[in-house]
């Protein structure tokens, strides 16, 4: 998998410290620099090729939103900051995401499945990072049955193995292509892995999936 060098911008020191324990997290993901202003980061952009920038926005001298104007032909951005209300201003800026502090790991490994997908070459784009029994774990989306959700965890059913997660339905589903549909407010299965539907039941090898009364309408269309 290809390596990513990252920059983490930030004034205050816990949440540098903190987004790099994060990254540590993932082989792939090389922390160049901890910076604690933008102008200190420019050093880094001349120095070496930095393929990610975690960026906070309210920094003294140059707040992270001018610095990103400033930039030419910028490597990919990730905002992390306390204030939702830049959100809208930053995405004018094509940066990837947007992580309100206190960022939860569960939240930081959605973006960063986003950016595998989106730095990742055709086959790194259809797998999953899940953390899982305490260890990052790479999954193929081309494997998964189905999920299901289980108060603040969810199940993931494959091929081979379940995996379960602390994340939501919401979370892992916006993590997925179009070929997962939900059947259920606690369910998501893979359209290409359904052997039959029966009544209002998904039938899936030996698992039975419900359809629920409101989503019927719409699952049957999506097949």
């Amino acid at each position: 998998m290809k390596h990513l060098n990252c920059l983490i911008i930030d004034d205050e020191p816990i949440a540098r410290e903190g987004i790099a324990e994060y990254c540590n997290e993932f082989s792939f993901l090389n922390v160049v620099a901890l910076c604690k202003n933008a102008l200190q980061a420019n050093q880094y952009l001349q120095t070496y090729q930095i393929d990610l920038i975690f960026l906070d926005i309210n920094m003294p001298i140059l707040s992270g939103i001018d610095w990103l104007k400033t930039l030419k032909d910028s490597p990919l951005i990730i905002m992390t900051t306390a204030y939702t209300e830049y959100a809208l201003e930053s995405f004018n800026y094509d940066v990837l995401d947007y992580l309100v502090k206190p960022i939860s790991f569960e939240r930081f490994l959605h973006t960063i499945n986003k950016v595998n997908r989106y730095c990742g070459n055709e086959s790194e784009k259809e797998v999953l990072f899940i953390k899982s029994d305490k260890k990052i774990k790479k999954v193929r989306i081309g494997d998964i049955l189905f999920i299901k959700a289980m108060q603040n965890y969810i199940r993931i059913v494959t091929v081979e193995h379940t995996l379960t997660a602390h994340m939501s339905l919401k979370l892992i589903k916006d993590m997925l292509p179009d070929d997962f549909v939900q059947t259920h407010k606690s369910y998501l299965v893979s359209k290409y892995k359904v052997d039959k539907i029966v009544k209002n039941k998904i039938i899936i090898r030996n698992f039975k999936i419900p359809i629920s009364v409101r989503l019927r309408k719409e699952v049957l269309n999506s097949f």
